[in-house]
């Protein structure tokens, strides 16, 4: 199955951008919803956050996300503990999804793909980008917090330009409809590409 990783800066709308093409009957695996998910549900996951950060990081067998993210967002050694945690946890699961899927591809869906390591495991990569000052006010909208807050998360991520070096294509995600034109492009790229892979397996 070829995997496809779709990433981009917070605010920059790659969730849009998967909606799109989910609608194209794309396998979508967002990675953000589901670490949330192993985060509250999967009991080896949650020892070793609690072996790591304390019994507070979970309240009457709820996360703390509050206490949490006081920590490790000020943090970068405490927030890689964090990820070694989850991030190993979340490739098994995918690996596991990935293999139940019937569409031509799957999409990968993650904020930090780069920042993750996971970018290694795509077989191809996408990264949405939009100008900083509509990313931030489009965070400030959605979350309802400060510009300061919204740089601050900013910097915790690698740069469009860093992302861009290691993709395949790029997104503008700026006029929905001009984005949803280039993800219709690049489906069609993947479908011919992702054939062309079927029939040299085929005939090994």
């Amino acid at each position: 199955m070829m995997v496809v990783g779709l990433t981009g800066g917070i605010g920059s709308g790659k969730s849009t951008i998967a909606k799109a093409f989910a609608a194209l009957g794309i396998a979508v695996f967002n990675s953000d919803e589901q670490a949330k998910a192993l985060i509250a549900t999967d009991a080896q996951v949650k020892e070793r956050i609690i072996a790591a950060f304390g019994e507070e990081a979970y309240q009457n067998g709820e996360y703390n996300r509050a206490y949490i993210a006081q920590i490790v967002f000020n943090n970068s050694e405490k927030l890689a503990i964090l990820n070694g945690i989850v991030h190993p946890a979340l490739a098994e699961y995918f690996k596991r999804w990935a293999k139940e899927q019937t569409s031509p591809y799957v999409l990968k869906e993650a904020a930090i793909l780069f920042e993750s390591g996971s970018y290694k495991d795509c077989d191809y990569i996408i990264t949405v980008t939009a100008p900083e000052e509509v990313r931030i006010a489009r965070v400030m909208a959605r979350d309802h917090c400060t510009e300061a807050q919204v740089r601050a998360r900013m910097a915790q991520q690698w740069s469009d330009a860093q992302r861009i070096a290691l993709s395949n294509a790029v997104i503008e995600n700026i006029d929905l409809e001009k984005a949803k034109k280039e993800v219709r492009r690049i489906n069609n790229e993947l479908q011919v590409t992702n054939d062309e892979l079927r029939i040299t397996d085929e005939s090994l």
